[in-house]
């Protein structure tokens, strides 16, 4: 049996009549571009993320960058964020002008090592963007206490994390702006892309609003360069129908990453993620195995980084792609985030950020490994990774000290 890493039939097969119904309503509308299907949408998100206001647009991408143009931020501009994210969370500051400064990770958590971030901090910083990376959200108190303490706007990368909730509150609603992706695989997925902002400030929602839609407040008056941006009409009905199910979801993963928690505790030698109780929404279980660990239970002298290592000067990636790659052999199918930091990524290497800039962000992405997770995830699939992993890491390991 093949364990995918992710699948979208079982949604299929239980919402699948609901969704027909749903895309041909807005079919049979003519209202393909705004209408009803996407004022109840934005109507349910907002009050999900629990803010008065959100408007749909075009990608995850899409909403980092109308946050930021609604903030006003522009050439000569720092945007502090984590360089362990997709390459958007970095393009969106890049596209509008400003400059992404990285901030090393915590390796526990992941996430932007808050006890680094105030050292970032230059005359020139205008906003810190958190991402609330795999699911798992930053200490959102903490983070906005920095960001008043120096006059400073938050806009939070919710792309992996709708669902999550960070005391209490769920994310998108702690900064000035939260940005959210519904890409097929994350928590609320669309059929294709998707994405929303979601703020407190009338405003600032009207100015993103504009901005989606070529910078136009009105029909034909035009008052800024903004861009085509829009929500389709189809996306919103599709995520009409997944909405009500998310908290459930959530739920499903919060229980198929204890039962990964409690039945991969007794592997030496294995990082497992931290949890947030009520609080990860586990878009992802990432374990991370460092490379001493790695380097005893695979043979060095014939294992070699994957194609997706290969272009990155860390050797020690090797030994994890050996583990992902026996997986796989195994029926296991894992995914690797990220396998290149962003501060090291070709299109970055005018910020001069060499080998060994951030020294945890770089180890991690020649470390960490993502297991199969989604609310359908069987018992007997799941049983099938543990037993993959224990096989590969508890028998080698044996072997190795005997």
């Amino acid at each position: 049996m093949q364990v995918p890493p992710f699948s979208l039939r079982e949604q299929l097969d239980l919402l699948g009549e609901e969704l027909d119904q749903a895309v041909l309503q807005v079919l049979r509308s003519g209202q393909y571009i705004g209408g009803t299907a996407i004022a109840n949408f934005e109507a349910a998100f907002a009050e999900a993320v629990q803010v008065p206001h959100a408007v749909g647009c075009n990608s995850g991408t899409d909403a980092l960058i109308l946050a930021l143009r609604g903030l006003g931020i522009g050439p000569g501009d720092e945007v502090i964020t984590a360089s362990f994210s997709f390459f958007a969370t970095a393009e969106a500051v890049s596209a509008v002008g400003a400059t992404p400064v990285f901030v090393d990770v915590d390796p526990v958590s992941y996430l932007i090592d808050l006890n680094q971030l105030e050292a970032a901090i230059t005359p020139a910083t205008k906003v810190l963007l958190p991402v609330h990376l795999f699911g798992r959200p930053v200490d959102m108190e903490r983070l906005c206490a920095i960001a008043d303490r120096h006059g400073l706007k938050v806009v939070e990368d919710c792309a992996q994390a709708t669902g999550s909730s960070w005391a209490g509150r769920p994310v998108g609603s702690w900064g000035d702006v939260g940005c959210f992706s519904f890409f097929p695989t994350k928590n609320l997925g669309g059929a294709g892309d998707g994405g929303a902002v979601t703020c407190r400030d009338g405003a600032l929602a009207q100015a993103m609003r504009e901005l989606a839609v070529h910078g136009m407040p009105r029909r034909y008056l035009h008052t800024q360069l903004g861009y085509n941006s829009r929500l389709d009409a189809i996306q919103a009905a599709v995520l009409n129908v997944k909405l009500p199910h998310l908290v459930s979801w959530v739920e499903r993963r919060r229980a198929i990453a204890a039962r990964y928690q409690e039945q991969l505790a007794h592997l030496d030698g294995i990082h497992l993620p931290v949890d947030v109780p009520n609080g990860h929404s586990w878009n992802q279980f990432v374990v991370r195995i460092p490379h001493s660990r790695a380097a005893s239970i695979c043979c060095d002298t014939s294992c070699t980084p994957s194609a997706d290592s290969a272009n990155f000067d860390l050797p020690e990636a090797c030994c994890r792609d050996w583990l992902k790659q026996q997986l796989q052999a195994a029926g296991v199918n894992t995914i690797i985030y990220y396998p290149i930091p962003i501060h090291r990524q070709p299109a970055y290497e005018h910020l001069g950020y060499g080998p060994g800039s951030l020294p945890v962000t770089e180890r991690l992405c020649s470390e960490v490994l993502s297991l199969p997770i989604f609310p359908e995830l069987t018992l007997e699939q799941q049983h099938q990774v543990v037993r993959g992993l224990c096989q590969l890491i508890g028998e080698n390991a044996t072997a190795m000290a005997a």
